[in-house]
């Protein structure tokens, strides 16, 4: 620590150049905690998934519908407990920015196949009594202030209805929760019956089935034995466990894990060159000074530790800052969007690492000038 004013006073003997350093370190660590932690909450989401539900879709696309038919074959499957289905709604709230995920559902069927998703009994019961009654997740009610007994319009991209609107309007009368998997909580739940009425298309047809079985290990083989049911129809099934359906989800975006490494891997080339020049330039206008500390009886490993140190200081320093930038925006985030993000420490840790080889490969070019350096030389200008 006796020689921290000293590292101090290098980094800042150009104003300028280390704060413009220290800028473009913290925004690089920054992009990577943001990007890294949401990779990570994509990754837990798919982790927490069932090994006791399956869904089935069509296998030409998850888009494509299916007849609502196919729910009682599929209950008829030995091993198979409870069948529910859902339906893409495509809704909004009064600006189409304001996406609402909601789903047309059998709600007496639903909250089967999925025990822990918690709704109170007299809130079911009255959502299977109200024919335009909706059920929404928790996030979502705080999100928007909704509440039990409120009317709310939804508008779709997609259902017009018979009278040509498409706007559909729900009594909220039941919140849900998931408490263990909170995102689950955006979901606006309506019933299937009065969405497949009102439509002006497409009645009868189903986006994809989620079912429950009593024995995880049988997940494969009942897969197959469901999409067997269904081979060489106009309408053929792909049956996955949750854990890959939610899998196939996330790749509708792209390969999430493949654009953070990529655009991280970028950057951090990028960032390289750029403290790999700071520190170069700043080794070249201290020759002198590193010559007057030899005089003074510095070793070489002295004073090449002080090259590193300085540059180690630099960009842990800065990339603890982005990093802490970064967790601070996800519960700010939470607010506009419901979703609950935390940066796992393993982001921390590695951001750390990262820094540390950033900085070591950065200080290798003028750490190995200054080990080289002679005192004679470095006086005399050469």
């Amino acid at each position: 620590m006796k020689f921290f004013p000293l590292l101090w006073a290098g980094l800042w003997r150009k104003r300028t150049r280390t704060v413009l350093t220290l800028f473009s370190v913290v925004i690089a660590f920054l992009l990577f905690g943001l990007l890294q932690g949401v990779n990570a909450w994509l990754s837990n989401a798919v982790a927490d998934s069932r090994v006791n539900r399956l869904y089935t879709v069509s296998r030409i696309s998850y888009v494509e519908p299916m007849p609502s038919a196919y729910l009682t074959q599929i209950e008829s499957v030995p091993g198979v407990v409870s069948v529910s289905y859902f339906h893409w709604f495509g809704g909004y709230f009064q600006d189409a920015k304001n996406t609402v995920v909601s789903y047309p559902v059998d709600i007496r069927r639903l909250f089967k196949v999925f025990p822990d998703w918690k709704v109170p009994q007299d809130q079911l019961d009255k959502m299977i009594r109200t024919r335009d009654g909706a059920i929404i997740g928790q996030a979502l009610a705080r999100r928007y202030g909704w509440k039990i007994g409120d009317r709310v319009p939804l508008r779709t991209t997609i259902w017009g209805k018979k009278d040509g609107s498409f706007s559909y309007d729900f009594e909220v009368v039941g919140i849900f929760t998931v408490p263990e998997q909170p995102s689950n909580e955006q979901l606006f739940l309506m019933n299937w019956d009065y969405f497949d009425e009102s439509r002006a298309s497409g009645q009868g047809m189903v986006g994809w089935y989620a079912f429950s079985i009593a024995d995880p290990t049988q997940a494969a083989a009942i897969s197959k034995k469901v999409d067997a049911m269904f081979a060489n129809s106009p309408y053929e099934t792909k049956t996955q466990t949750e854990k890959e359906f939610a899998q196939a989800q996330v790749k509708q975006i792209g390969d999430i894990g493949f654009m953070v490494n990529a655009i991280v891997g970028a950057v951090m080339f990028t960032l390289l060159f750029l403290t790999g020049n700071t520190m170069m330039q700043s080794m070249r206008e201290r020759i002198p000074e590193f010559a007057v500390l030899k005089t003074l009886g510095f070793s070489d490993a002295a004073v090449t530790t002080l090259v590193v140190a300085e540059s180690i200081l630099l960009c842990v320093f800065a990339a603890l800052l982005g990093l802490f930038l970064a967790a601070s925006i996800f519960p700010a985030a939470k607010l506009a969007t419901g979703f609950e993000i935390l940066m796992p420490s393993s982001v921390f840790v590695g951001g750390v690492i990262g820094a540390v080889v950033l900085a070591l490969l950065s200080a290798l070019p003028p750490a190995w000038r200054a080990n080289r350096l002679t005192v004679v030389d470095a006086l005399a200008g050469r």
